[in-house]
């Protein structure tokens, strides 16, 4: 074989069309556009638009909303902390919290916490510090010997748009109700 025989496999490069070359091409003058108005033209903004009836995307009700104070968090399964002990990004006996965990490439970045969930296997003794853990999760952390700290919700920054003046009513009892919950959560572990 030589260099001018190399070819790609068949289909494998195909040609663009060449349009507005003529009437014998197919597709000359119009280059298939068909005759003028907006869809002949270059950046057409046509998508949804129903002829001035009522377009499908604003006939369908509206549901839902969506909660500016929804918290977010990074989701580790155990079935992963377990790969990462068996790839050795993880340590056997270690305390794992939101930093080891981000460290060994489990998490993205911390966010609101860490939420543990349940699904793969464990089977190494550990001690995991996260916000959240569903019941399933903490059964099997401690099914294999380690243990579950609930931290609860890291706090949004205090006086958060009250620079210089005392935290709002709204602002004091939700610190408290966190409080009152990471407390009920500890009695119950």
């Amino acid at each position: 074989m030589k260099l001018n025989e190399l070819k790609g496999n068949a289909g494998s490069h195909k040609r663009s069309k060449r349009l507005g070359r003529g009437i014998g091409s197919g597709k000359g003058k119009t280059s298939g556009k068909g005759v003028k108005g907006q869809k002949a033209r270059s950046g057409i903004a046509i998508h949804g638009f129903e002829g001035g009836q009522m377009p499908l995307h604003m006939r369908m009700p509206k549901r839902g909303f969506n909660n500016i104070f929804a918290r977010e968090f990074s989701i580790v399964n155990v079935g992963d902390i377990q790969k990462a002990l068996d790839a050795g990004r993880l340590q056997a006996g270690a305390v794992l919290n939101a930093e080891v965990l981000n460290a060994a490439g489990l998490t993205s970045k911390a966010k609101d916490g860490v939420r543990l969930l349940a699904r793969g296997e464990l089977k190494a003794n550990l001690s995991v510090e996260v916000a959240h853990a569903s019941a399933s999760a903490v059964a099997a952390v401690e099914k294999a010997g380690g243990s579950v700290t609930i931290l609860g919700v890291k706090a949004k920054p205090a006086n958060k748009g009250r620079v210089g003046k005392p935290a709002g009513k709204r602002q004091v009892r939700r610190e408290e109700s966190a409080r009152k919950r990471a407390e009920r959560r500890g009695a119950a572990a």
